[in-house]
């Protein structure tokens, strides 16, 4: 009967130092799968590819409401002009993200499968608007601190426990609640307006809610080169989610002439 043959024991001093030579300890980029050619460090998002612009939030008397156009730049071409950039995550929480699709993607993979792990538990309990929220803070957070963060501004919005909810997290995890909420060009330019109606009318109906959010995409869509006449609202009550859309603006060019100095 052959014995079976054993490969010999390793050397001592196996993948460390030898005398006289150069040595590379293990890193991420060596012996732990992520393998480039020529030796050379983990590559991280730099900038973003097919990005998308502002993402609008606001409370209302009931529920809130949250709305973001369909298109995906291309640096500065409007590549993709049907894409959506809100997601439903179960009957009580919606969000949209602006910032690289590819990573909003991603993101609402996650999620959606966090939904369903959490469905079939069967106990009767769902993610709520506040829990997604939290979440998303430290999740965001691991991966900035990774030096490989989400490039997304993400608004989480939702109703529950009789009580709307509408918070913010960036690709650092700073995070907040407010009233009204916008990411990108909308911070400068839609913010200011949403913020001016609240604070004169303390409280807003749905159909106000709605109002102010349809001007606000048509002051972003003359203002704003990355953002596109055709967007999705999402609303959520204490019936559910609806949503709506594509919706497009009406819109009026006949002054854009007298427009001038910006050539």
């Amino acid at each position: 009967m052959e014995l079976p043959s054993f490969l010999p024991p390793p050397p001592f001093w196996a993948a460390g130092p030898a005398p006289g030579e150069l040595y590379s300890p293990p890193c991420p980029g060596k012996g732990f799968g992520l393998h480039h050619a020529g030796g050379e460090g983990v590559n991280r998002t730099l900038s973003p590819m097919v990005t998308g612009t502002s993402v609008l939030g606001v409370k209302f008397d009931g529920g809130v409401i949250i709305a973001a156009d369909m298109l995906g730049s291309y640096g500065s071409l409007a590549r993709f002009r049907n894409i959506s950039r809100v997601m439903k995550v179960n009957d009580s929480t919606v969000l949209g993200a602006s910032g690289d699709y590819a990573d909003f993607q991603y993101l609402k993979q996650v999620i959606d499968q966090m939904v369903i792990d959490e469905e079939l538990l069967g106990d009767g309990h769902s993610y709520s608007p506040k829990a997604i929220h939290s979440w998303l803070t430290r999740a965001m957070y691991s991966r900035r601190s990774k030096m490989n963060p989400l490039w997304n501004t993400v608004v989480i919005g939702g109703y529950a426990n009789g009580e709307g909810f509408l918070g913010y997290v960036d690709m650092l995890g700073v995070a907040y609640e407010a009233p009204t909420l916008a990411t990108g060009y909308g911070s400068y330019v839609a913010q200011p307006l949403m913020r001016e109606t609240l604070e004169k009318k303390g409280t807003l109906s749905r159909e106000e809610a709605r109002a102010l959010i349809e001007r606000c995409m048509k002051i972003l869509y003359y203002r704003d080169a990355r953002s596109f006449n055709r967007y999705e609202l999402i609303i959520v009550t204490e019936k559910g989610v609806e949503t709506e859309g594509p919706l497009t603006s009406d819109t009026n060019w006949e002054i854009a002439h007298l427009v001038s100095g910006f050539e």
